[in-house]
């Protein structure tokens, strides 16, 4: 496939969100590393080259500061891949490669929502679903309308004020996928032609 600047981007981005993805895990291990030296009660180095046991207090802001770093890193990451994906699928449509399978029909809100749930943007509490954005409503109907069709997944959460998180399934995948950049139909229209429409398509048929 020909790579357009649109699909430069694109691997471009790619590689970004993989060097953020192994940066936080590098912090998470470390972490884990700070976590286990001061449960044993081993010397590490706590900077400028000193070795020595961290202490509980020590341990508990360093760990801190290491989720912080996570957080932050991994913050944009879902929203920018499900962007990233819909640029490169959108190109391809473009090129004429068209995605060969055919996503099941979904209301304005199921997609909106299966939409929000691959960004990382919605949870669950007290059976009732949240979006991270204020003043996006849908309703726990919604959610189980997804998972019915076998797009959507749930797990348990065990964050203050989550119950679950929702992931999309394979089959969530592939039918976002195959919507991306998918051209709309356009809508039927009840009202009469004018006279003058009438007029000039009876004279263009003559």
């Amino acid at each position: 496939m020909y790579h357009s600047p649109v699909i430069r981007a694109v691997y471009a981005r790619i590689r970004q969100l993989a060097h953020l993805a192994t940066d936080a895990a590098d912090h998470l291990i470390d972490a884990e590393d700070i976590l286990i030296h001061a449960q044993a009660g081993l010397p590490m180095e706590l900077g400028d080259g000193f070795l020595a046991v961290p202490s509980e207090q020590d341990a508990r802001q360093e760990i801190g500061r290491r989720f912080t770093l996570v957080s932050e890193l991994t913050a944009l990451g879902a929203f920018d891949a499900v962007g990233t994906a819909e640029q490169y699928v959108a190109e391809r449509r473009h090129y004429g490669y068209l995605p060969e399978h055919q996503p099941l029909a979904l209301s304005r809100t199921q997609s909106s929502t299966l939409h929000a749930i691959a960004r990382g943007e919605v949870t669950i509490s007290d059976g009732r679903p949240y979006h991270r954005r204020e003043g996006v409503r849908f309703s726990i109907s919604t959610i189980r309308a997804l998972e019915n069709r076998g797009l959507i997944t749930r797990e348990d959460c065990h964050l203050w004020l989550v119950d679950e998180r929702v992931h999309l399934s394979p089959a969530g995948r592939r039918d976002l996928a195959a919507s991306f950049a998918h051209p709309r139909s356009a809508a039927l229209s009840t009202r009469r032609p004018s006279a003058s429409q009438r007029a000039a398509a009876v004279s263009r048929a003559r």
